[in-house]
């Protein structure tokens, strides 16, 4: 995975907010997902489809107090889960 990759959202996806937390329910498996402050606001951006992974790195920076190097690397550990449990898919190019 590179940051220069970006995501589209799964059809099969439904999310709602639950008491502060964003839970994803995939429909095709029946699973609940739990998303916490920045994992949803990753999910946010991820969703619209219209960032790669590195400006979703950089709004994140601008948005929570982290170094990039820690955001960098939870986010790719995100994507990576959410995109092998088929939540998100990458964009062909």
């Amino acid at each position: 995975m590179q940051l220069t990759d970006q995501f589209t959202v799964s059809e099969d996806v439904v999310v709602r907010e639950v008491s502060g937390e964003l839970v994803l329910l995939d429909l095709n498996s029946g699973q609940y997902f739990g998303l916490d402050a920045v994992g949803a606001r990753i999910w946010e951006l991820l969703a619209d489809g219209l960032r790669d992974l590195n400006a979703i790195c950089d709004q994140i920076e601008n948005e929570f107090d982290a170094p990039r190097e820690r955001i960098e690397a939870d986010l790719i550990a995100l994507a990576t889960q959410l995109q092998e449990q088929a939540l998100i898919a990458a964009k062909a190019a």
